[in-house]
């Protein structure tokens, strides 16, 4: 009803993932970098999680549009709570292998064959996994057992999981899955969007659809909005779906504070609205964590860092440093002082042994402080240098992507 009072050449915000109206925010940012890098590794498991409606299966429907279908033969299963006996039957009807009976050893053999004839054909296989939270441990296992295929020394199987947090909760703390973990090529959680991308995703979303700037939006409901939904996605869209149907009946051509108010107040009273859990409002205070990390830091270590928090952590290393070549300086300057004053005494009045001994110490001092400035300047560099690093990998994914 309102796309066509307000022109509009489609829904603006359906709720089903649409790569269509893939929207780039900080954290699909870093997530979309992630994926191409493990993309790129050709193996192992890649694992994105976040919260229900973050963005995680229009992120990879984003990823898969942008695939070469000649070079990467891709295939998606959305679980329910699937044994491991079961996850494998279902991995092969995926990849649209027929198979007689309902035993194990058939439906690995069939995947095993397809595998093999798909790496003689020059393509990649990529199986996507969503709702992983719903799998045994078990299927997971499972999972991690056909990644064993193998062409010589060439994998013939890279897995993608989707999952909410307690997926990742899962992966991190079950003494079942360690093989698994070793496995994992990167690993991200998508965090709520940040108050200042809500006015950008939405005018986005709307430009998909032919919005030529009717309805307006007074500036002040985007942060409501960004209030109302903890920055999820699909929340969002929920919200603005209903703006826009209010505005089309009541012939609005500006959405203001006073509509959002009743829209909220209708889903309130309906149940329609989910409140913000306590772990999103967590992630929203920091959103550098949980945080992404790659096979170099394997995925169960609680201490891996994310961009924001290895930057913060370089930072804090040089702010140390550079106290620390404060206070040296600061206590040859005193010793030095100390060393002239004596110097003041007439020869003679049995201060010379002391002013010889404040020399020499004088001396070792500033020798000690130039071996300690050398070695200081050394961290430094090689700090910044992983700054910069972290920062070209981090802002600047494009690069990654292509090598998918």
């Amino acid at each position: 009803m309102f796309d066509q009072f307000y022109g509009f050449e489609g829904r603006p915000f359906q709720l089903t993932p649409d790569p269509a109206f893939y929207f780039e925010s900080v954290t699909h940012r870093k997530a979309l970098s992630y994926l191409g890098y493990g993309l790129a590794q050709g193996e192992g498991f890649v694992v994105i999680t976040g919260e229900v409606g973050a963005g995680k299966s229009t992120l990879v429907s984003h990823l898969m549009a942008t695939i070469d279908p000649a070079r990467l033969t891709a295939a998606c299963v959305v679980t329910s709570a699937l044994d491991g006996e079961e996850i494998v039957h279902v991995v092969a009807q995926a990849f649209g292998l027929p198979v007689a009976g309902h035993d194990k050893a058939s439906a690995l053999g069939a995947i095993e064959g397809f595998l093999h004839a798909e790496a003689r054909a020059g393509r990649r296989c990529l199986l996507i996994v969503d709702e992983a939270q719903n799998l045994s441990v078990d299927a997971i296992e499972e999972l991690r057992m056909l990644s064993n295929f193998q062409l010589g020394s060439h994998p013939l199987l890279q897995t993608l999981l989707l999952g909410q947090p307690e997926f990742r909760t899962t992966l991190l703390e079950s003494d079942q899955l360690e093989q698994l973990r070793q496995r994992v090529i990167a690993t991200h959680h998508l965090t709520a969007m940040q108050v200042r991308e809500v006015q950008p995703y939405i005018e986005h979303r709307l430009n998909c659809v032919g919005w030529k700037g009717n309805p307006g939006f007074d500036h002040r409901v985007f942060a409501e909005i960004h209030e109302a939904t903890g920055g999820i996605p699909r929340r969002i869209n929920q919200i603005v779906n209903r703006l826009l149907l209010l505005g089309a009946v009541e012939q609005r051509s500006l959405i203001d504070l006073q509509m959002l108010a009743e829209v909220l107040a209708e889903l309130d009273e309906d149940g329609a609205r989910a409140l913000v859990s306590p772990r999103e409002t967590a992630a929203e205070a920091a959103p550098g964590v949980p945080a992404a990390q790659v096979a170099a830091a394997p995925v169960h270590h609680a201490e891996a860092l994310d961009a924001k928090a290895a930057i913060a952590l370089i930072e804090t290393a040089l702010a140390e440093r550079d106290s620390q070549i404060d206070e040296l300086q600061h206590a040859v300057l005193e010793l030095a002082a100390r060393a002239e004053r004596e110097k003041e005494v007439p020869a003679g009045s049995g201060n010379d042994p002391l002013i010889a001994a404040l020399q020499e110490q004088l001396e070792q001092s500033a020798a000690h402080a130039a071996r300690l400035e050398a070695r200081l300047d050394e961290q430094e560099r090689t700090l910044r240098h992983t700054l910069t690093m972290l920062i070209e990998w981090f802002e600047g994914g494009e690069g990654h992507r292509q090598a998918a």
